[in-house]
């Protein structure tokens, strides 16, 4: 089973926050946190690299805060990790197949390619609009 970075899940919890909150303006990091049971001080490091990479606009000051670069259509889970902890292959041999002589005839290679490439699909095709989405009707669920 693949396990999600610590930093992944902070990271995608804050854009959705932010997605749900777009109308609301600057959104600043103690009120995502608090909403999304984040520590603060890691949250603020996450949202500086998601910053730097152009997902959110953050300003500094008492009016400050974070806002959604881009629309949250244009935001996909897969361009999230790969930001927030890089692409990593279950495998040293899926990336480098001449790490290992076996990797020619390896029938577990095939198979930790094939769960990587639909691992990959879905996170790729999956956008914080849609998270958003999902995480208002789960809501709407307990309401």
């Amino acid at each position: 089973m693949m396990r999600i970075p610590m930093k992944v899940d902070y990271g995608v919890r804050a854009l959705v926050d932010l997605a749900q909150h777009r109308d609301s303006g600057p959104i600043q990091t103690g009120e995502i946190a608090s909403r999304q049971y984040s520590p603060k001080p890691y949250l603020d490091q996450v949202l500086t690299t998601l910053n730097k990479f152009g997902f959110i606009r953050s300003r500094r000051g008492p009016n400050g805060g974070h806002v959604l670069a881009r629309s949250p259509e244009e935001i996909s889970i897969g361009d999230v990790m790969a930001v927030l902890e890089g692409r990593s292959a279950p495998l040293d041999c899926i990336e480098e197949p001449a790490e290992c002589t076996l990797s020619a005839v390896c029938a577990q290679r095939e198979i930790w390619r094939d769960a990587e490439a639909a691992i990959q699909l879905l996170l790729n095709t999956t956008s914080v609009a849609g998270l958003a989405s999902r995480q208002r009707d789960l809501a709407g669920q307990l309401a």
